[in-house]
């Protein structure tokens, strides 16, 4: 069995350690079980979507074990070359479409009423690595069955309202590229649909333990200007 290796990441509630040739393991700090998010995976990767292959699930389901995968986040290439914004938006409105094609298995909960296919509910730059073989997708925590409009208006709140601690010119200049790359984004979508979504999506992301006063505010801000837009 391989040695735990150095921290890699930390996400809202697990570390992220390597673990031998290939590979990583999740571990959940408030002992979480990732046995169903592991399944999730398990099933995307069989329909041909781009998530990390799972390896094994020990510890009573609090370490996850999965294939390391190599590259940066999409939001890092972005604030280092935010010329490839429109390239990066099309990627993730890609990732959306290949995800929602992607038919719910009756064993996932529902999202907000909805089954027709699987949501990820957090699908982000953030949690999107580009890897030499192309874009994949991590962080399967969320993960629903419910509908694709729903899915993208989760996207489009988090790009809207995401504090990431910057200050300054570099905090202007992310808002800047965040609003381009929001707006390329949503070029891929029935904004009508996608706004349909929002209020119900938005009471939702309000009451995530997760989130800031400050992103909590934004996104009321966000609904209720889209609201008026109708």
């Amino acid at each position: 069995m391989p040695e735990l290796g150095p921290l890699l990441a930390s996400g809202r509630d697990a570390d992220i350690f390597a673990y031998g040739p290939g590979l990583v393991v999740r571990r959940s700090r408030l002992g979480h079980s990732m046995e169903r998010e592991a399944k999730v995976m398990q099933y995307v990767a069989a329909c041909g979507f781009p998530a990390p292959r799972v390896e094994d699930v020990r510890a009573g389901g609090t370490e996850l074990i999965m294939e390391r995968i190599d590259g940066a986040t999409m939001l890092d290439v972005l604030f280092r070359r935010p010329w490839t914004l429109r390239r990066n938006a099309a990627r993730l409105a890609t990732l959306h479409k290949r995800l929602h094609e992607i038919a719910a298995p009756g064993w996932l909960e529902s999202f907000l009423g909805g089954n027709a296919c699987i949501v990820h509910l957090d699908l982000h730059p953030l949690n999107v690595i580009l890897s030499p073989n192309g874009p994949v997708l991590l962080d399967w925590t969320n993960a629903r069955a419910g509908a694709a409009d729903a899915d993208v208006a989760v996207t489009w709140l988090v790009l809207a309202a995401a504090e990431l601690g910057d200050t300054g010119v570099p905090a202007v200049a992310g808002r800047i590229v965040r609003a381009m790359f929001l707006r390329a984004f949503l070029r891929h979508f029935d904004l009508a649909s996608v706004r349909a979504s929002l209020p119900a999506v938005a009471a939702w992301k309000c009451d995530d333990r997760n989130m800031r006063p400050g992103e909590i505010a934004a996104i009321q801000r966000v609904a209720a200007a889209q609201a008026h837009a109708c």
